[in-house]
């Protein structure tokens, strides 16, 4: 195998592991709302509609291994991150209640899973979309070099 074809192999295992991760953050999701039937707020909206279309934009980078596939996803990745970063504050009590965008219906800081003391829904939507940009910028220096 040459040394292209080698780094090809990892540039794909890497797209692959951003739509491994943006897949199972969907599935969590739908699984928390469908099956556990926990009504998502107004700041979990706003991070699925960040995360949902990253699953089919990866998938199809995917199919053909299309380059510009980071020009697209990293945008809508670093959206859901910053509305996710908000609604682990606003959750940890660190932005005050007063400023919260959930006025009617689910409050934003509703607690529904406390998982060892500190790892919360809204701190999950973090990490999924910290691991995602953090696969998207390193595929994306890979491809440039």
């Amino acid at each position: 195998m040459s040394q292209s074809e080698q780094r090809s192999n990892i540039n794909w295992t890497v797209l692959f592991l951003c739509w491994l991760v943006a897949s199972l953050s969907t599935t969590g999701s739908i699984f928390f709302s469908s099956v556990m039937e926990f009504t998502p707020c107004l700041l979990c909206w706003y991070q699925r509609i960040s995360l949902f279309p990253l699953v089919l934009i990866l998938g199809a980078g995917l199919v053909s291994f299309d380059r510009s596939v980071v020009k697209y996803s990293l945008p809508l990745a670093a959206a859901g991150w910053l509305v996710a970063l908000y609604h682990t504050l606003l959750y940890s009590g660190i932005i005050p209640d007063n400023i919260q965008p959930c006025t009617q219906g689910v409050s934003c800081t509703e607690k529904y899973i406390d998982l060892f003391g500190f790892i919360t829904i809204p701190m999950l939507s973090l990490l999924s979309f910290t691991t995602i940009i953090a696969l998207l910028l390193i595929l994306k220096r890979r491809m440039t070099k």
